[in-house]
Parts: structure tokens; C-alpha cells; sequence
């Protein structure tokens, strides 16, 4: 066969084309967690008057709580430091679409926001879905928060909105921005009860004066790691699946609930006999 030097040229160039080309698509497939270890940081949200989980110093203004705690962990392993970013469970589908977070902890399943973000297939601990309510209110079942008489607070957004419009569609429903709105909501006479996950309504009860009801059915819900969906996150899920298992197989997780639920002084009696986290 005749060597062409022009064809040969050609094709050198070609491949060359297409080697370039294809640099930027490459670049993008960087594995998360690669990602997450070369900027040196972790990005996880914080949010204000969700405490125990989040607490934020009056003084210093650095974040604590054992969602915080958790992220601090994570970042300690990867040899990164922790950026809080100020959001509210609302808003983290569209933090991650912005690529303003990495990472959220203590997700419960939500359809809405599942189309965005991939959610580890282990929870991190198991939550139940409670009632904060008025001293005098006695509904104890979902069938009978499903009323119109019924003034039911939500987190706008939350998956506590998706339970109360599933289960109790006809009761008024009154959704709210964040956990200390509703409150006021309910200490004004303006609501009935406020849908919350049980550790969070120790926590308002331990603050103001209401009822924490758990109806039945008890609907128990996992609280996970939620990550955004990308195409290179699948090395970065793996390992938080193995980070979480440890947590769970070696009593980390339940202790550090148990640890925070006492330092906070909540009363976790009032929690049903046949739950555990």
C-alpha cells in the first residue's frame, strides 16, 4: 500500500479533533466525590429554628446540632472542611439544581424533589411522622385530622406537606416557610395541630406549650442522605452507603440522637413504646 502523507496528516488531525472535543465531556464525568476532595470542601445545608438538629451559637454564629455534627464527620474522612449554606428543606431541590450543596442529611423521601436529587437507599435513622397540637385538641388518627374543621400547619415544599395532603386531603391546610412560623401559627389560635417529625416535636414541646401526638396508623418514615442527581455521583453515593451503614451497624447514629435529645433536656417518654430510631 502507498503511504499518502496528506491522508496520514488528515487523519492525525481528526483524531486530534476529536480528542479535544471530547476533553470537556470528560471533564464533567470527575467523579463527585473526586470533586468534593479536590475543592477542599463540603457544602451541606443549615437552617434556622430546627433544633436540636441545627443550632446555630447567638454568639459566635457557628452552626452545631447532630446534622452538623454528621457533615463535620463525612468531611473529617474526606480530609475537607464543612461550609454551611442557609436554606430551608423548601429550598433544597432547587440548592442542589444550583450546585449550592453537596450533600443534605435527615432527607425523608419526597417525589417532588426526588426528580433532582438521588436519595441513598439506607436511612441514616428511622423518624416518625408527629403532631405538635393545642393542649385541647384530642384527634389521635389520621382519619381524624382528615376534616375540614381541622387547621393543619406544614413546611412548604416538605415532605410533611405530601403526608398531609395523602392522608389528610380535607383538612385546611396551612403551609408555612418555616418551623417557628407555624408554631406562632399555633400559639395564635390560627391552627390545630402542626405535622412534624417526632424529634422535632419533642423539641417544640420543649419549648412552648403543646401536645405531641403520634397518629395512628404510626406512619414511620427514613431519614437518609439525599445527593444531586448527576451522572458522576455513583462513587460518592457508594461511599456514603458504606459511611451510613457503619453509622447504623455500629450504634453511632442512635447514640448521637440519644446523646443530643438529652443534652437538649427532651423528654423522649412521650415517644410510643414500639418506636425506635
Amino acid at each position: 500500500m502507498k503511504f499518502s502523507l496528506k491522508k496520514w496528516v488528515m487523519s492525525v488531525a481528526a483524531a486530534a479533533a476529536l480528542t479535544v472535543s471530547a476533553m470537556p465531556a470528560m471533564a464533567q464525568q470527575v467523579d463527585k466525590l473526586d470533586q468534593i476532595r479536590q475543592s477542599g470542601e463540603l457544602r451541606i445545608p443549615v437552617m434556622v429554628g430546627e433544633e436540636p438538629g441545627y443550632i446555630r451559637d447567638r454568639n459566635t454564629g457557628e452552626w452545631g446540632g447532630f446534622y452538623v455534627e454528621w457533615g463535620k464527620e463525612i468531611a473529617e474522612v474526606l480530609d475537607v472542611k464543612v461550609v454551611p449554606v442557609e436554606t430551608t428543606w423548601g429550598n433544597l431541590a432547587a440548592d442542589f439544581q444550583a450546585n449550592r450543596i453537596d450533600i443534605a442529611l435527615g432527607l425523608n423521601p419526597n417525589p417532588s424533589r426526588g426528580l433532582v436529587v438521588d436519595y441513598l437507599s439506607v436511612p441514616l435513622f428511622t423518624d416518625a411522622w408527629a403532631l405538635v397540637a393545642r393542649p385541647d385538641f384530642d384527634a389521635t388518627t389520621w382519619n381524624e385530622l382528615n376534616n375540614p374543621d381541622v387547621r393543619l400547619v406544614v413546611q412548604s415544599g416538605g415532605t410533611m406537606q405530601v403526608v398531609a395532603e395523602n392522608l389528610t386531603p380535607n383538612a385546611t391546610i396551612v403551609p408555612v416557610a418555616e418551623r417557628p412560623l407555624g408554631v406562632l401559627e399555633l400559639q395564635s389560635g390560627r391552627a390545630d395541630a402542626m405535622i412534624v417529625a417526632i424529634f422535632d416535636a419533642l423539641q417544640i414541646a420543649n419549648q412552648v406549650d403543646v401536645k405531641v401526638i403520634v397518629p395512628e396508623p404510626m406512619l414511620r418514615n427514613p431519614a437518609t442522605i439525599g445527593v444531586a442527581r448527576t451522572p458522576n455521583n455513583a462513587g460518592f453515593i457508594n461511599w456514603l452507603t458504606n459511611w451510613v451503614n457503619q453509622q447504623r451497624a455500629l450504634g453511632l447514629a442512635q447514640a448521637k440522637l440519644r446523646n443530643a435529645f438529652d443534652k437538649a433536656g427532651l423528654d423522649t417518654s412521650v415517644l410510643p413504646a414500639n418506636f425506635s430510631f
